[in-house]
């Protein structure tokens, strides 16, 4: 029986590397950044370290805008005279339109596609595509294939400290009144993706509180799962990124970790200086 030629599709959101990307010839289909107004394709126009620089230099107006359809038609009519069908995984359908507007594109294109909506970003994106792939080239079918990756979202924590109040006012996430008492008191929201949302996990008043915090929770997790990498993903902050890691490879020496950093439009929201600790449980046998 002939193997399918199977194309693998995401977006910018799942922080690959182009490394992997090449590797494996996954197509990305990059979302957008808007500073003042003017559109910058995600590490193409403009890459992640340059939007952060300009974040802290500069005053204006920073948001972000997901790819369109004609972008996604595009690839999809491409993709249909070279694949059999594709495997699309997407950013979490509720801090994004991307996931539909995939879904609508593979419709207009007539390409099939078997699409996941990750519910989140970053580093459980990229674990979910690596793991995806993994278990076709192990011979799992499409349908299982997707029911899998969607019962590990289940397992993917990522956690985002900003580093103040700034962005998440200027989004409307948080109030001036919240702000403005956030501001006085030195208090550090910790956000938290769950169920595909944005939701403050907890508040603490030094950013030393908040490593210690996102340390415990790591631990906890790793009593009870297998977890075999933690990613700190930072807003161009690598200098707390690096005291974090330390912290980790003291209290977890056998842990394996990356920096890496935060996609900008999740930095629209909290902003430059962001500091932040991700990682997938994986279930023991016990």
């Amino acid at each position: 029986m002939k193997k399918a030629r199977v194309a693998w599709i995401t977006d910018t959101t799942s922080s690959l590397s182009r490394e992997f990307i090449d590797r494996h010839n996954i197509y990305v289909v990059p979302l957008n950044v808007l500073i003042n107004q003017e559109s910058y394709k995600e590490r193409i126009d403009i890459t992640d370290k340059e939007f952060y620089e300009r974040m802290a230099a500069e005053e204006g107006v920073f948001q972000s805008s997901q790819p369109s359809v004609g972008d996604f038609v595009d690839l999809y009519k491409k993709l249909k005279s070279e694949y059999d069908f594709g495997i699309a995984i997407h950013a979490s359908s509720k801090l994004t339109g991307t996931y539909q507007t995939s879904l609508l594109a593979a419709e207009l294109a007539e390409f099939k596609i078997f699409a996941i909506d990750s519910l989140t970003g970053s580093f459980p994106l990229s674990f979910l595509i690596k793991k995806g792939i993994e278990l076709l080239e192990s011979g799992v079918n499409e349908e299982e294939l997707v029911r899998t990756l969607e019962d590990y979202r289940e397992y993917t924590t990522l956690y985002l400290v900003p580093s103040n109040l700034k962005q998440l006012h200027k989004s409307g996430r948080v109030s001036g009144t919240q702000k403005m008492l956030a501001d006085l008191f030195k208090i550090k929201p910790i956000l938290s993706i769950e169920n595909g949302e944005a939701k403050i996990k907890e508040k603490v008043r030094t950013e030393k509180r908040a490593l210690s915090w996102l340390l415990t929770q790591l631990e906890e997790d790793k009593k009870k799962f297998i977890i075999n990498k933690a990613a700190i993903v930072h807003a161009n902050n690598e200098e707390q990124a690096l005291k974090l890691q330390k912290l980790i490879a003291e209290t977890l020496p056998e842990l394996d970790t990356e920096l890496l950093m935060l996609i900008p439009v999740a930095g629209v929201h909290t902003g430059a200086g962001t500091i932040g600790l991700s990682w997938v449980s994986e279930k023991t046998d016990t």
